[in-house]
């Protein structure tokens, strides 16, 4: 019998399922390494997944410092605009306070007038 025959996986009704199918091409194709091929699939997998786990962990933190950056700086600018709104109101009343109404104003120019004629 030659070493790439597989009787021992034939069941007794003559027909195999997938699975043995499956094993069986394995065996035909990769032989004696096919061991070697899975450790190896194994390893990738395991660095894969650590991997992907480090990165959703990189992720995670990042999100976080940026939620946290975003939460600085919207603090930051209602700070700012509190100011801003502090400060334009201070500068309208010292306008209002400045400001001559237009009777007055006209008054004192018709009276200036007559003390420059006179």
């Amino acid at each position: 019998m030659s070493k790439n025959t597989i009787e021992t996986d034939t069941p007794p009704n003559g027909k195999l399922d997938a699975g043995s199918k499956i094993e069986a091409i394995k065996n035909l194709i990769f032989g004696e390494n096919i061991q070697a091929y899975d450790s190896e699939f194994d390893a990738l997998k395991k660095e894969i997944l650590l991997k992907r786990n480090e990165l959703k962990d990189f992720i995670d933190e990042t999100r976080q410092e940026l939620n946290g950056l975003i939460d600085n700086l919207s603090t930051d600018l209602n700070i700012r605009i509190t100011e801003l709104e502090t400060t334009i109101a201070d500068k309208a009343e010292d306008l209002e306070a400045k400001k001559v109404d237009k009777k007055t104003l006209g008054a004192l120019l018709v009276k200036l007038g007559n003390q420059i004629s006179e």
